[in-house]
Order: structure tokens, then C-alpha cells, then sequence
């Protein structure tokens, strides 16, 4: 067999950037992933011009020599075992193609997800302890070239998916990206938007207690996807920035007869998700984050939209709604730092609650929250860690109503207030068990205890 003449330093890379994305291990979120292949990519491009040259040279014998291989390989091999080139996922199993196939260019085709599964039970009610497989994901890429890519990320909450089920089935995102340099990227599709620190980094070995913090559930609705395009820039001094044009939100799926989801989370309730979504008015947002000082993100974002979206069907056609949040994260030794504050304003929906006096629950002028975390990893050996946290957060889903006649507004609710404090115990960094408790300032009927396992790859 002729051997190749690249530089060492050239197959270092090139090993290297193989590895990156055939290892299982590495095939993380998303946002991850297609980070991950943008870093390869200068690299990749000087490794393939090298090998177009030796290939014109060597095609002939290094294809003779790579059957000799592998007809080695199958003797040899012992049945049932399996290589560490026929690795799992969909690369091509690397025993079974010709060597200068598989150095030329790694599988385009990459598979990841996660899954969690939890039980939550009530104070003092052993009988509403409830337990579900909450999540289950599956995400798959396809890198076309260097520079476009697909994602998709597909989702089943709660196991089952029927008309008479509370499961749901559906695409968390759906999208190709391009990059139009090494530092600018552009998307389009069905894509989550950059906001607060959960929406885009949802698995559950990535955040600390068995279910997602109220803050970035109730006033940033977490998963929040939308239809649009979104561009993406970095510098090297570590400032990495997002802006976009989306679709927007749907006034007109507002329950004016009293809803337990409206109160629970107002953007969530009216939340279109892609789904014949309406776009007479479309939405845009901004987000800027400083990633510049290793263990230090700071940032924040700032969303403004449509929300009547020109219906003649309701009294506020012209309804918007603005959302804005500050977040910072602080990691350092084996402490983890994190804090988010998040406030939403509806805008011109006075006419919509005047036209239903007394109407149990009309639109809030305003929603807000915050919280603090703090988690210390308290021992790891090897794969396992055990990694404690406490949080507080304090959120109001309705401050004010507009529109309403004065003696018909609902009372403003006190702010809820919510302690959480457990542990996270890592069978490895991608498979994590979870256990925490949560005392509800003066709503006791609320406290319960979590458990949970979760799991990405």
C-alpha cells in the first residue's frame, strides 16, 4: 500500500475533525453541533485540497490497497464483534468502504436527542403523585456542504399521542442554516429563539432540578420556536449576537372564559408554534451575549411582535406584545452561578378586554420574574459527580389590566414565590438522576418532591 504524504499537523486535523462528528459522544444539542461543524470547517478545506492532489496521484493503488484491507479485516474479525470504525449512528461503517472514502470527508448525517422522564408528588398527597415520560426527543442534521446544513429536532411529551390523550407530537425545529463566512451564519425555518438561557439549551443533564424553572416556562415560554429567519455573528473578542424576523403570536387563542394556561403562562397560551401560524404582522428580535472572559456569559435579548395580527374578528387587530430579559452565569472551580430576570407587556389590548366585561381573566398589561441559582459540585470521581443547588424565584403572570371597567378587573394575585432545592447525581456528563423539593411561599397546597432521570446524546 502507497502511503500518504500529508503533513502530520494535516492529519492530526483531519483525525481530529472526524472524530468530532462521528463520536456519538459528541453529538450534543443543536446549537452545539452546528457550532462544532463551523470550527471544522477551515480546517476541513485545507485537509481536502492536500488530498485532491495526492488523490489524482494515488487513486488507483490506494483503491487496491484498501481491498486488501478490509478482505483482511473480515478474516480476521471475530463474528459478532464490531470495529471501532463500525461505530453506531449513520456514518458509514469505515470497515466495510475504501480508506480514501472515508479520509476524504466524514458522514453528513449526524443523530442526537434526549429523553426525561419524572414523578412529582404533593405535600401530604400521596395520592397525586404523578409520573410521566415527559420528553422524548430525537434530532437528526445533514450537512449538504461546508457551508449548509439541516436540523430537526422532533418531540413526543408524555409518551402517548391520541385524541384522547394528553400527549403531544411535534417539531421543536426545523430549519436550514448557511454560513455566508466563518462569522456570520443565516437561518430559515422553525427555529427556537435566542432568549434567557433554557429555550435554546433544554436537555435535561443542562439544567439544574427535575423540571424547568418557572421564569423561562411561565414568562418566557419555554420551547419557544418560530417561523422566520434569524442570523447569527461572532467576534473573536467573544461577543456573539442574534437578530431576526418571526412570526409572531395569536391573540384570537385567548380564552376569555377563564384558563388555567393563560394564567400559567400568557405567551404560551397564545404561542403558534408554526402551526398554520398567522403573519399579517410579523415579529423581530434581538440578543447579545459577551462570552469574552472564560466561566462569564452576560446577556440579554429583546423580542417585539404582532399579536392581533390584523383579525376582523377581535376589537384589538393591532394588539403587540414586547418581551425583554437580562441574564448572567458565572462557572468557576466547581461553582455555578446563574441569574435571569424577564419581564412581557402586551400592548393595545384594552378594546379586546372592554368587549367581555367581567371576563375571568383578561389580558394583563404586564408579566415579569426572576430568579437566582446557586449549584456546587460537592464530589466526582471519574464519570460520576454530585451536584447540589438551591433556587429562588419570584414570578407574576398579571399586573394590571387595561380596559377592563374599574369594580370588574380581577384582583391582582401576590407575586409567587418558590424555593427549590435538590441535587443532581451524574452516572455520566449525558446521564443524570435528579431529586429536589419545592416549598411554595404561602401557596403550601403547591410544595411537592421531584424525581426524575434524564439523559442526551
Amino acid at each position: 500500500m502507497l502511503p500518504l504524504t500529508l503533513p502530520r499537523a494535516s492529519l492530526c486535523a483531519a483525525a481530529t475533525a472526524v472524530l468530532a462528528v462521528c463520536s456519538p459522544a459528541q453529538a450534543q444539542t443543536t446549537h452545539e453541533l452546528l457550532q462544532e461543524l463551523r470550527l471544522m470547517q477551515s480546517e476541513l478545506r485545507a485537509v481536502r485540497a492536500e488530498l485532491d492532489a495526492l488523490k489524482r496521484q494515488q487513486t488507483l493503488a490506494a483503491t487496491s490497497a484498501a481491498g486488501s484491507t478490509v478482505a483482511t479485516q473480515k478474516a480476521h474479525q471475530t463474528p459478532g464483534a464490531s470495529t471501532e470504525q463500525a461505530a453506531p449512528s449513520a456514518v458509514t461503517p469505515w470497515a466495510a468502504a475504501p480508506a480514501l472514502a472515508a479520509a476524504e470527508a466524514p458522514s453528513s448525517v449526524s443523530l442526537f436527542g434526549y429523553g426525561e422522564l419524572t414523578m412529582s408528588r404533593p405535600r401530604g398527597n400521596t395520592a397525586g403523585a404523578v409520573a410521566t415520560a415527559r420528553r422524548g426527543v430525537l434530532g437528526f442534521a445533514y450537512r449538504f456542504n461546508e457551508r449548509t446544513r439541516m436540523a430537526a429536532e422532533l418531540e413526543i411529551e408524555n409518551a402517548v399521542v391520541s385524541a384522547s390523550d394528553q400527549g403531544e407530537v411535534a417539531f421543536e425545529q426545523l430549519y436550514i442554516e448557511h454560513d455566508i463566512h466563518d462569522r456570520l451564519s443565516a437561518k430559515v425555518g422553525l427555529f427556537l429563539l435566542p432568549v434567557g438561557y433554557m429555550n435554546e439549551t433544554h436537555e435535561p443533564t443542562r439544567y439544574f432540578g427535575v423540571h424547568r424553572n418557572l421564569v423561562e416556562t411561565a414568562i418566557i415560554p419555554s420551547t419557544w420556536r418560530e417561523l422566520g429567519v434569524g442570523l447569527r455573528g461572532t467576534r473573536e473578542s467573544g461577543l456573539r449576537w442574534d437578530a431576526g424576523v418571526v412570526t409572531g403570536f395569536d391573540l384570537t387563542k385567548w380564552s376569555s372564559a377563564g384558563s388555567s394556561e393563560t394564567q400559567a403562562s400568557p405567551l404560551a397560551a397564545i404561542h403558534q408554534e408554526g402551526q398554520q401560524a398567522k403573519a399579517a404582522t410579523l415579529a423581530t428580535y434581538g440578543a447579545l451575549n459577551y462570552d469574552g472572559m472564560p466561566g462569564l456569559n452576560v446577556g440579554g435579548s429583546l423580542y417585539n411582535g404582532g399579536a392581533g395580527q390584523k383579525q376582523p374578528d377581535i376589537a384589538s387587530p393591532s394588539a403587540s406584545v414586547t418581551l425583554a430579559e437580562l441574564h448572567v452565569r458565572w462557572q468557576s472551580g466547581q461553582w455555578d452561578l446563574s441569574a435571569l430576570t424577564a419581564q412581557g407587556r402586551f400592548h393595545d389590548v384594552s378594546a379586546f378586554n372592554a368587549t367581555a366585561p367581567g371576563i375571568a381573566n383578561p389580558v394583563p398589561n404586564l408579566f415579569r420574574g426572576w430568579y437566582g441559582q446557586a449549584a456546587y459540585r460537592l464530589w466526582q470521581q471519574g464519570d460520576y459527580s454530585l451536584v447540589p443547588f438551591v433556587r429562588y424565584e419570584q414570578l407574576n403572570t398579571a399586573l394590571g389590566y387595561a380596559g377592563v371597567p374599574v369594580g370588574l378587573a380581577p384582583s391582582i394575585a401576590p407575586d409567587t414565590r418558590v424555593w427549590t432545592v435538590g441535587a443532581s447525581y451524574y452516572l455520566h456528563p449525558q446521564v443524570v438522576l435528579k431529586i429536589d423539593s419545592q416549598r411554595y411561599l404561602s401557596q403550601s397546597a403547591l410544595d411537592k418532591l421531584n424525581l426524575g432521570v434524564g439523559f442526551h446524546f
